[in-house]
C-alpha cells in the first residue's frame, strides 16, 4: 500500500474507541435521553458503544472535565443535574463572551457577511424542513462565526462549551416550533443587516438583546 492509500485508509478509519464513547455519551446527555441524576456504569457504556472498559474510562474522564458527569469510584458516572445556579452562570457567561467578541468582530464585518448569510440560508432551509436539530446547528454556527472572528481561541472554546451546556438545559426543545424558529430567523436577519450597516452601537445592542431573549425563553421553559 503506497503513502496515498495509507492516508486514505486513515481518513476513513473509525474514530478511536475513547472518542466514540465521549461522542455517544455526550450526545445523549445534550439531547437529554440521559437525564441529570442518571448513574451510568462502565459496563452499560461499554455495551452501549460496543467497546471495552478501558476506553470507557478515558471517555468519561473527558466528560467529567467538561462538567457533564461526576465519576464515582466503583459505581460509574453520574450525569450532573442542571441547577438553577448553573443556568444563570451559563447565561451570564454567554452574554459576556458574545458581546465582547461582537465588539471585536465589528471591524471585520465585510468579511463576515458572506459566511453569516450562508448560515442564515441553512436556518431557513431547516425551518422549511421542520428539522429543529439542523436549525439549532445552523443557529449555533452563525453565532460561533462571530465569536471566532474575534481571534481569541480560548473564548471560542469557552463559547462552544457554554452552548453545549445550554443545549442540555432545554434550548433545542424551546426552538422546536416553527413559530419559535421564525422569530429566531427574524432576529438573525436583523443581526446580519446591522452588521452590514454603519451603526456599531445598534449591532451590539441587537447582539445583547438577542442573547438575553434566548435566556428568558430558557428560564420560562424550565
Amino acid at each position: 500500500m503506497d503513502t496515498a492509500q495509507v492516508h486514505t485508509a486513515q481518513a476513513h478509519a473509525a474514530p478511536p474507541a475513547a472518542e466514540r464513547v465521549y461522542a455517544d455519551v455526550k450526545a445523549a446527555i445534550l439531547d437529554r435521553s440521559l437525564p441529570g441524576g442518571h448513574l451510568l456504569t462502565e459496563g452499560e457504556v461499554a455495551e452501549r458503544v460496543g467497546v471495552s472498559r478501558t476506553p470507557v474510562r478515558e471517555g468519561l474522564l473527558r466528560l467529567q472535565a467538561e462538567g457533564l458527569v461526576h465519576l464515582i469510584p466503583k459505581r460509574g458516572a453520574l450525569v450532573v443535574p442542571v441547577s438553577p445556579a448553573e443556568v444563570e452562570d451559563v447565561l451570564e457567561a454567554r452574554e459576556l463572551v458574545e458581546v465582547h467578541t461582537a465588539t471585536r468582530a465589528w471591524d471585520l464585518r465585510a468579511e463576515l457577511t458572506g459566511p453569516l448569510a450562508a448560515h442564515l440560508d441553512d436556518m431557513r432551509a431547516a425551518r422549511e424542513a421542520g428539522d429543529a436539530w439542523a436549525f439549532t446547528a445552523a443557529d449555533r454556527a452563525f453565532h460561533a462565526t462571530v465569536v471566532r472572528a474575534a481571534g481569541n481561541e480560548i473564548l471560542a472554546g469557552l463559547y462552544d462549551t457554554l452552548r453545549d451546556r445550554q443545549m442540555r438545559m432545554g434550548v433545542a426543545i424551546v426552538r422546536g416550533s416553527r413559530e419559535r424558529m421564525g422569530t429566531t430567523l427574524d432576529q438573525h436577519t436583523a443581526l446580519l443587516e446591522a452588521l452590514a450597516g454603519e451603526d456599531r452601537e445598534h449591532w451590539l445592542h441587537l447582539v445583547r438583546e438577542h442573547v438575553r431573549g434566548a435566556g428568558q425563553r430558557l428560564r420560562a421553559a424550565r
